[in-house]
């Protein structure tokens, strides 16, 4: 009956490890690579993980901001990928660097060459974007996950103020202050966005060879959390422990 009784213990808290944790890696989302200071430029990390068990991923569509437009991005090959940046007019022209532009970022669609992303696995998308706004606290990138069954997942719900998390939350990305010195952010990320306006990478797509070996669905955010439930879980069932040893000393008495 004892024995019963932790194990049941246990089980419940094997279940709170699962339910905390699954979160971490339940959606798409956009990571920088260090800083994305307003006003500059930075690297970030489209996050993509395959929800589903027996079809893979095979087509991510990320909508650029409209209401903070982007002039640059520049994504970084990935191997069995071939990637497309759109561009559109813009009815308003911003300055740049001193500079008009009449154009921006409105897409970059990424497609899978092999078999994409398998089920248990995640996939980054690397970009070098910019200028970022000195405006805005945020940017909110709406995207389009395709399976190869063709069903199609929109993350494009964006998150109110008091209220629950949507079940499709679009990706956001945190913005941060300007340094002091005047730096917007990592000098790698302004040499990427300064030799794209020498190039015309943005037209058509560049296609890889290389299939990917793609990374196991983790991230040390999940660690921390999962840890720290298992020391909560251990807690728990010394207690429980406890409980029926003081029990079992009153029954012998």
């Amino acid at each position: 009956m004892k024995a019963s009784r932790l194990a049941a213990v246990g089980a419940v808290a094997a279940s709170a490890v699962v339910v905390l944790s699954s979160p971490a890696f339940a959606h798409v989302t956009v990571q920088p690579e260090g800083t994305a200071a307003k006003g500059g430029y930075a690297v970030v990390d489209f996050r993509v993980p395959n929800e589903r068990d027996t079809t893979s991923t095979t087509k991510l569509e990320v909508s650029f901001p409209t209401d903070h437009p982007l002039a640059s991005a520049m994504p970084e090959p990935v191997p069995g990928w071939t990637s497309k940046v759109t561009r559109t007019t813009l009815d308003k022209p911003i300055e740049l660097h001193g500079q008009k532009i009449s154009e921006a970022v409105s897409k970059v669609t990424w497609t899978a060459t092999g078999k994409g992303i398998e089920a248990g696995y995640f996939q980054k998308f690397p970009v070098s974007i910019g200028a970022l706004p000195e405006n805005a606290d945020e940017l909110v990138f709406k995207a389009v996950q395709t399976y190869s069954d063709k069903e199609v997942v929109r993350w494009i719900e964006v998150q109110q103020d008091g209220q629950d998390e949507p079940e499709n939350p679009a990706p956001v990305l945190t913005l941060s202050d300007a340094s002091e010195d005047g730096h917007h952010g990592s000098s790698a990320a302004q040499k990427t966005s300064d030799s794209e306006s020498d190039s015309d990478s943005e037209s058509d797509s560049t296609e890889n060879a290389a299939a990917e070996t793609a990374a196991p669905a983790d991230t040390s955010d999940t660690t921390a959390r999962v840890l720290g439930v298992v020391g909560i879980v251990i807690g728990a069932l010394g207690v429980a422990y406890g409980v029926l040893a003081g029990r079992r000393r009153t029954t012998d008495v």
